[in-house]
């Protein structure tokens, strides 16, 4: 399932070079005639709780001698009350601060001095994580770390910290959204795709005056509701031995306090009625752009598979159809993409195109249309969907080369369908994915009832006015 965090994204993991040739070969000769589920890859995932409610997924692997350390909990902008957007963001930061027996701003060199890389964390709508690679004899110094935030962070957190982070994520939203190229019109076709009060409205990092309304109090709050073993995944992934690890976990995650996890949100996925179209005047990109956005199945529902694939049969690659026709054959673009977003609160199947020099987003609207009525005139062949199979399953193969990358893999799994063995089930979905059904994914997505999105640069890309 692809995805695309606002505030932070998925980093690669040194953990996985040596395979890379294996695994690139793998993918291609079993995907090619679209392998059996006894032909697919599978991982070796243990999953159990503790008794304070934390989920712990383990998963041994010894090809280098690092850890993964992964912990995601179940809040983002979908759990955030109106008034408070970027709420889970602004958390994040002050989850870095300190805690009990952590010093101020100690947690990045505590972890650098180890040897640690890929240390970081990131917020979406539907979850928050935070992740390191250490060392194997340094898996202790991480777990401590993890645990004592989860377990102790009120101690520590004071009104100069929160103030300082404050800043630092205000600064964040003017260097990402409102100074970044075609931000600000992203951000105005997710307030129309959800409009108030679905918890999606706006942007994960949050606006200007809802963050300028948090409080200490609000953090307090915050992680007492949402900061939980009870809600919460530990997922380690590298070269570990199971008994020893988990005599780890219970030591320094067994102790802490089990809330009760809060209640879902329960939100209903938007319906579109019609076109809507918004015009932006783009101060920061020099290039019109145009984004189209439909709804989509639920994660991991039926269907979801198939517009996976559609997604690639219409981009990315020389071969694909937007490609082809738009960058290649008629150069009037500069680039074009189509994923799929998946969300609890509602999904959205995307496609985007920027123009090149001296063309006009209505061009490029006009140029997207027509694809889309030759798709629907010449569905999808046989040959475009096993390219599009061989496409999407390499490269889900290859994610799974780093410690991290897999740990992420497991947590959304866990975090969607509960059971974070679920790869080759979603490896065999799309495997198997037939014809018809794509044309029928299609057929239902790639309707009238859509979001238009046109970027018009007041600049030109030579500079001029």
């Amino acid at each position: 399932m692809k995805t695309q965090p606002l505030a932070g994204d998925r980093r690669p993991d040194p953990a996985g070079g040596p395979l890379r040739s294996t695994l690139s070969v793998l993918a291609a000769t079993l995907f090619a005639n679209a392998a059996s589920a006894a032909e697919l890859p599978r991982l070796a995932v243990e999953q159990y709780r503790l008794k304070n409610g934390l989920t712990v997924i383990l998963h041994q692997d010894n090809r280098l001698p690092v850890v993964a350390v992964n912990v995601w909990y179940d809040v983002g902008g979908l759990h955030e009350k109106p008034g408070k957007s970027g709420f889970a963001h602004l958390f994040e930061h002050m989850m870095f601060q300190g805690s009990r027996h952590v010093p101020e701003d100690a947690h990045f060199p505590l972890l650098q001095a180890a040897g640690a890389t890929d240390v970081n964390g990131s917020t979406d709508f539907d979850r928050t994580n935070y992740f390191e690679t250490v060392p194997k004899n340094q898996l202790g110094l991480a777990l401590w770390l993890e645990a004592d935030r989860m377990g102790f962070l009120l101690d520590h957190i004071n009104e100069a910290s929160f103030k300082n982070q404050l800043e630092v994520v205000k600064n964040e939203r003017r260097q990402s959204v409102e100074q970044a190229p075609y931000q600000l019109l992203e951000e105005k076709m997710v307030q129309a795709m959800y409009p108030a009060p679905h918890p999606y409205h706006g942007n994960v990092i949050g606006s200007m005056e809802d963050l300028s309304r948090a409080s200490l109090d609000d953090v307090r709050e915050f992680w007492l509701t949402y900061y939980s073993p009870e809600n919460a995944s530990l997922a380690i992934v590298g070269d570990i031995d199971p008994a020893t690890v988990k005599a780890e976990i219970e030591r320094y995650f067994g102790s802490l306090v089990g809330r009760k996890k809060p209640p879902a949100p329960v939100v209903t996925p938007p319906v579109l009625r019609g076109q809507t179209v918004i015009r932006h005047e783009e101060t920061v990109g020099r290039l019109p752009k145009v984004v189209v956005d439909w709804m989509a199945p639920p994660p991991y529902a039926p269907g979801s598979s198939e517009l996976e694939l559609l997604a690639e049969i219409l981009s990315g690659t020389r071969a694909s159809r937007l490609d082809a026709k738009l960058v290649y054959a008629d150069q009037i673009a500069q680039a074009a993409s189509v994923h799929l977003r998946s969300l609890k609160g509602g999904s959205v199947f995307e496609l985007s195109v920027t123009l090149r020099p001296g063309r006009t987003a209505e061009e490029g609207l006009a140029a997207i249309d027509q694809v889309l009525a030759d798709l629907k005139k010449h569905p999808p062949t046989a040959a475009e969907l096993a390219r599009a199979k061989n496409s999407l399953l390499t490269r889900s193969v290859l994610r799974l080369e780093g410690g991290n990358a897999r740990a992420e893999l497991f947590q959304e799994y866990v975090l969607y369908l509960g059971d974070a063995n679920k790869l080759a089930w979603e490896l065999e979905h799309t495997a198997q994915a037939t014809l018809p059904d794509v044309r029928a994914a299609a057929e239902r997505t790639l309707t009238g009832d859509r979001l238009v999105g046109l970027a018009i640069p007041t600049m030109s890309a030579g500079g001029a006015k």
